[in-house]
């Protein structure tokens, strides 16, 4: 089985590419480290997904989510926009089919940084991507990390880690599993993955 998308365009392209998909737990380090890669590698495209949360402090439009509304988002579920989609604490989350194959025919690298359901539902569409996950050390530094960041009360913070339980029982569909429990240590990995080398 071949990492690469082949272009089959008759547009004379004929480059191929790869879909990498990264999950995580809530806390993990999994932006930390899709950051680092794409400093690295700046050449990667990373997909922004679509959301039905409220934008947080410092995000933008089109640069971190494209934030659409509840309606607009069941729409696009049933017109087939989305390659992949889930409802996660209380969200939807989505990634439209159309970003992903437009870069990918045009010999691209795209980077998609998506939770458990959805990466089952992108294996699904195209078996070829090579999937990641991002792992904290332990439960309990898990809870440290989502804890220090200030973002969410007591209940949510249990949910969350209610929620990491499940998704690192899946990690099992995952090609490769890194443990970000050295900062330096854990992108150097997670950047080998992504070069190949």
């Amino acid at each position: 089985m071949t990492d690469k998308f082949q272009n089959n365009k008759d547009d004379g392209g004929g480059q191929d590419a790869r879909l990498f998909v990264v999950s995580a737990p809530s806390g993990a380090g999994k932006t930390t480290l899709c950051d680092a890669a794409r400093r690295h590698l700046p050449d990667l495209v990373y997909s922004v997904s679509s959301t039905t949360r409220a934008p947080r402090d410092g995000e933008q439009e089109g640069r971190d989510y494209f934030f659409v509304t509840e309606a607009q988002f069941r729409e696009g579920i049933d017109t087939g926009q989305w390659a992949e989609w889930a409802r996660v604490h209380d969200n939807y989350y989505g990634t439209s089919a159309r970003f992903i194959e437009d870069h990918l025919y045009a010999g691209r690298d795209v980077l998609m940084d998506i939770d458990v359901q959805g990466a089952a539902q992108i294996l699904r569409r195209y078996p070829d991507a090579v999937t990641i996950f991002i792992m904290a050390p332990s439960m309990a530094i898990l809870r440290q990390r989502i804890t220090a960041r200030g973002l969410d009360s007591g209940s949510v913070i249990d949910k969350r880690m209610k929620n990491a339980e499940a998704e690192i029982a899946c990690r099992g569909i995952y090609r490769h599993v890194v443990v970000n429990d050295e900062l330096d240590a854990a992108i150097a990995r997670f950047v080998s993955i992504l070069t190949g080398s």
